[in-house]
């Protein structure tokens, strides 16, 4: 058995999509070597089954991307502020979005009771949003609580989200960028929107449930093909 070199495969792949690209459009690369406009800034899960611009049907230069294990957004980490800063003050994009997914590693680690390592820090906030609304989840079928988890981490990144002053600022100028958040289905391939419009501290302060008695956010019917 011939054993293969996995950069040789990449490199391959490379040349394919080149010969692909040019022959839809002979200028592609050219025009992406003149600069990126990017209208979305795409916060995504690091999971290879969850390809941003796949999954939109947007191509090269279409979406700035920003991924990492569960699609977290820390108010304090700099990687994260970096990215959103470049991408609101000098792309200019016209919308920040957040996407979660229905089968998440990451949400059910946090959920669980296994130890993992290095990652259960970076998961500390999943786990305490699952903590808060545990009188709401533990009711629910496991695939179901797992479903409503993993919707509550979009809308609790995007309410992070609002409370940077890179946001603030630009949405006292009354400058975009808007902020949504949306999840993404394995099974179907079908994106759903959890949040859209998003642009003030006042209405992301309405976006989460009270722990007790306000309806939990559900997309298992929302009209999506």
């Amino acid at each position: 058995m011939t054993n293969v070199d996995p950069i040789e495969v990449l490199l391959n792949g490379n040349k394919a999509w080149v010969k692909k690209s040019r022959a839809a459009d002979p200028d592609v690369f050219k025009r992406l070597a003149q600069g990126q406009r990017p209208d979305y800034l795409f916060i995504g899960c690091s999971d290879s089954r969850v390809p941003a611009n796949t999954l939109t049907g947007t191509g090269p230069g279409e979406m700035f991307v920003h991924r990492n294990i569960a699609n977290q957004f820390f108010t304090h980490d700099l990687n994260c502020l970096s990215v959103l800063q470049f991408a609101v003050e000098v792309l200019d994009v016209k919308c920040v979005v957040v996407c979660g997914h229905y089968g998440c590693g990451g949400v059910k680690a946090a959920a669980g009771s296994h130890s993992y390592g290095v990652v259960d820090h970076w998961l500390g906030d999943v786990r305490s949003l699952a903590e808060q609304y545990r009188h709401r989840l533990e009711p629910l079928p496991e695939e179901d609580r797992h479903r409503r988890l993993v919707e509550l981490s979009v809308i609790s990144q995007v309410y992070n989200l609002s409370l940077t002053p890179i946001l603030r600022h630009a949405w006292k100028k009354g400058r975009r960028p808007v902020v949504a958040g949306l999840v993404y289905d394995l099974e179907e391939g079908v994106l759903h929107k959890v949040v859209s419009g998003l642009s003030s501290p006042e209405h992301a302060r309405l976006l989460l449930p009270g722990p007790e008695h306000t309806p939990m956010p559900s997309l298992v019917n929302d009209g999506a093909p």
